[in-house]
């Protein structure tokens, strides 16, 4: 599975007993494999400043993770025809252990291996400016994604909508990339060229009619230039003068003369467009991509160290002064265990909040001075990591 459960209770000889039987049950009834998670000895700073901390890293970890998702949906989008290989470019690299930086280290081997990032978010400084460095490196990252992906997507609309005038029927897709100038009679004062849509089923009656629905056609001036399921797409050569007689006698007998003038220099440009799109389509496509593996690894690695950060505030918050606390990932082997491991948790830190505990147990209780759903709270803490980005 790639679901997470990071969990933490108090670091005395009491509760470290509790994780050995926790360890000791989950692995005997093979309900989840389970690590330690290192957090590091931060500044804890005042009560007051703990629980605005708690109120703001929840809103960061639900932005950050948003934008993960958005990011990995964006590299799905742009990756198109190539998107069995997607997996590949959402990963974490830089994330571990300076020599394993030129490694490609995916989502779930950067969770269960975490390492505090020193350089990154220094540990020694007060937790409200690592949480400030995070809060301004995501919005930075969003705010260049919103940027890129919209000039991608301009660009690629554009084509999509020329494409789609290439691919209609007959009635409405674009003809420069169909006809030529030889089709028509060009820079008569008399003569003119016009296109017909002929249904499949009337070619023959469209051949023995066409010189007679109007006076002045000229005779065996019809020509099948292209056609698909429906129909054909005819020339047909006339005076100037009967057009509109010949227009109306067509429409009689269920031919669709298509309105069209040959001009050399709007078919040029719209070739010539469509060819400049493809191009510059293709010289964003890869630095787009560059940019969303890099910028999804550093978001990626970003939320991973909020999680973090919310386990070490939420811990404080819970377990008291001084800091002692241990921290614990817990992968959970099936979807059908869940319910099996949270028992099994609930059982073993019962001691630590009774009316939690029994909470959970019996929907109706409420948690005194709790504004959360019972469902979310848990005599120890916790947090859940959910690594299905593309679902």
């Amino acid at each position: 599975m790639s679901e997470f459960w990071l969990i933490s209770a108090p670091g005395d000889k009491e509760n470290l007993q509790a994780l050995e039987r926790m360890n000791m049950v989950t692995s005997k009834s093979n309900l989840s494999h389970n690590t330690k998670f290192a957090i590091p000895d931060f500044k804890v700073g005042t009560l007051d400043s703990l629980v605005g901390l708690s109120d703001e890293l929840g809103k960061l970890d639900t932005f950050a993770e948003s934008l993960i998702r958005r990011m990995a949906q964006t590299v799905v989008e742009v990756m198109e025809d190539a998107r069995g290989k997607v997996q590949e470019n959402l990963l974490a690299n830089g994330g571990l252990k300076e020599k394993m930086k030129c490694l490609k280290i995916d989502l779930t081997s950067f969770v269960t291996h975490f390492e505090w990032d020193m350089a990154k978010y220094p540990a020694k400084q007060p937790l409200v400016n690592v949480v400030d460095t995070l809060a301004k490196q995501l919005a930075q990252i969003e705010s260049d994604l919103k940027a890129r992906t919209a000039a991608y997507n301009t660009l690629k609309m554009n084509l999509e909508n020329l494409e789609k005038k290439s691919n209609g029927n007959l009635f409405t897709r674009t003809l420069s990339d169909i006809v030529s100038k030889e089709d028509f009679v060009l820079d008569s004062e008399y003569l003119v060229t016009l296109l017909v849509i002929v249904p499949k089923p009337n070619y023959a009656q469209w051949q023995k009619t066409y010189e007679s629905l109007s006076d002045m056609v000229v005779p065996r001036s019809t020509k099948l230039i292209t056609e698909d399921k429906e129909g054909g797409l005819f020339t047909v050569t006339l005076f100037r003068k009967v057009i509109d007689d010949f227009k109306t006698k067509a429409k009689e007998n269920k031919f669709t003369v298509r309105e069209f003038c040959y001009d050399e220099k709007e078919i040029k440009r719209e070739r010539e467009e469509m060819t400049r799109l493809l191009s510059d389509k293709k010289q964003q496509y890869g630095p787009l991509l560059r940019w969303l593996k890099v910028n999804f690894s550093e978001a990626f690695i970003a939320w991973v160290h909020i999680k973090a950060l919310r386990v070490f505030v939420e811990s404080v918050l819970r377990y008291g002064l001084p800091v002692n606390f241990q921290a614990v990932l817990l992968q959970p082997h099936k979807k059908s265990s869940t319910k099996r491991l949270r028992e099994v948790l609930n059982s073993v830190f019962r001691h630590l909040d009774e009316v939690a505990a029994a909470s959970i147990l019996d929907a109706s209780v409420e948690i005194p001075g709790l504004q959360l759903n019972n469902q979310d709270y848990f005599p120890y803490v916790y947090f859940h990591i959910d690594l299905s980005l593309l679902d």
